[in-house]
């Protein structure tokens, strides 16, 4: 397990960072989440993922809250809607987030999923964004190998330097031909809901072995993802508690024979399966 991923162009990332998917929804939560955020930067867990579309914009604003007076400390990323990813509508987009977050330059942006404006506009209002100094850099998520062909054949389409992915111990098929085509262009994957929204804390077969282990089934299936190269996890919790339990699986990597275990319990694909998402 590695504790860094490189970007394309060499610049290193935490392995582990923060989803934020459903914070900033309710104020009586506020308070936690936010010191939630802070702890996860004081344990080394810099990159922050959010979007436009978490809360309608919600989720930025509390993370422009969390990060004040440490912007210098975090790797921020913030995706933009498909119905705002023209040339212009995505440049619009990106002020209306960063206003919210509270900061001059988003490290990377996203496009969240393929929609009606072509890749070609998208990526030419993300490059007139990077030009502008509003972005560092930027990629995209949920897009399948074909949709990544396309992109990559556009000009500038190789400055595409992340691809955000549903990627857990359940949800493999990137497996069997989107991942090796990332991994052979150096395109690191961010895997969004490591455990499934809780839902694979709840698996006999992962409950059983975690306690054989003697590890939480949250810290086994994070450990089985940061053992894979080129891949940052990114679970949310608005639980200081809960992102401690997460926290720890850097400091014991998975095992060999844990990592052939968790391949007979949750297999590998064996063909081509139509990209998942959440």
């Amino acid at each position: 397990m590695t504790s860094t991923v490189p970007l394309p162009g060499g610049e290193r990332l935490a392995a582990l960072g923060m989803g934020t998917w459903n914070l900033g929804e309710t104020g009586a939560a506020r308070a936690e989440e936010i010191a939630t955020i802070r702890l996860g930067l004081d344990l080394g867990l810099t990159v922050i993922d959010t979007a436009e579309m978490y809360g309608d914009g919600r989720s930025e604003s509390l993370v422009g809250e969390a990060i004040g007076g440490r912007r210098d400390q975090v790797f921020l990323v913030t995706k933009v809607l498909p119905s705002n990813a023209s040339r212009d509508g995505s440049v619009a987009a990106c002020e209306r987030s960063l206003k919210r977050l509270r900061t001059d330059c988003i490290d990377l942006y996203l496009l969240h999923w393929s929609g009606s404006f072509a890749l070609a506009d998208t990526v030419e209002g993300f490059e007139a964004l990077r030009r502008a100094g509003k972005i560092r850099h930027w990629g995209v998520s949920n897009l399948d190998l074909g949709e990544m062909r396309e992109l990559w054949s556009l000009p500038d389409g190789t400055h595409c330097a992340a691809h955000q992915l549903l990627y857990n111990l359940g949800r493999r098929g990137i497996e069997w031909d989107l991942l090796p085509w990332l991994r052979e262009r150096s395109i690191p994957v961010m895997a969004y809901s490591p455990i499934e929204q809780a839902r694979l804390l709840r698996d006999r077969r992962l409950q059983e072995m975690a306690k054989r282990v003697e590890r939480t089934p949250a810290q086994l299936a994070l450990a089985w993802l940061l053992s894979k190269p080129g891949v940052i996890a990114i679970p949310k919790t608005s639980h200081r508690e809960r992102l401690r339990e997460n926290a720890e699986v850097l400091q014991r990597p998975l095992s060999p024979q844990e990592s052939d275990e968790l391949d007979r319990l949750f297999a590998p694909p064996d063909g081509p399966t139509p990209l998942e998402m959440l």
